[in-house]
């Protein structure tokens, strides 16, 4: 049965990083990645219950808490660079609205 369980996981990882690869926004892309970690959590945490290692949740804990930063991270930068993308555009826009009345 944790056999079957660690085979439907490993099969999802592998679908969500076609999804981090193919995905149509950054955000998706993102979304997939966070999956991909929720996931990898899972996975150690079954192959820890499989193998008698009870450390390896806490393993499974430290990489979750990992997962978590780097995502909202990645986010926070990104929208960073997307206001500042937005600044320039509208910036750009201005002078060439004053540079035709």
């Amino acid at each position: 049965m944790f056999i079957a369980a660690t085979l439907a996981l490993l099969m999802t990882m592998i679908l969500a990083m076609g999804r981090a690869f193919l995905g149509p926004s950054l955000y998706d892309r993102i979304l997939a990645i966070n999956m991909f970690g929720t996931k990898t959590v899972l996975l150690i945490a079954v192959l820890g219950f499989l193998m008698g290692r009870p450390e390896f949740l806490d393993i499974a804990l430290v990489y979750a808490l990992i997962n978590f930063i780097s995502v909202i991270g990645l986010l926070r930068y990104f929208e960073y660079n997307q206001a500042q993308l937005q600044a320039k555009l509208q910036r750009v826009q201005q002078a060439r609205d004053e540079a035709n009345p």
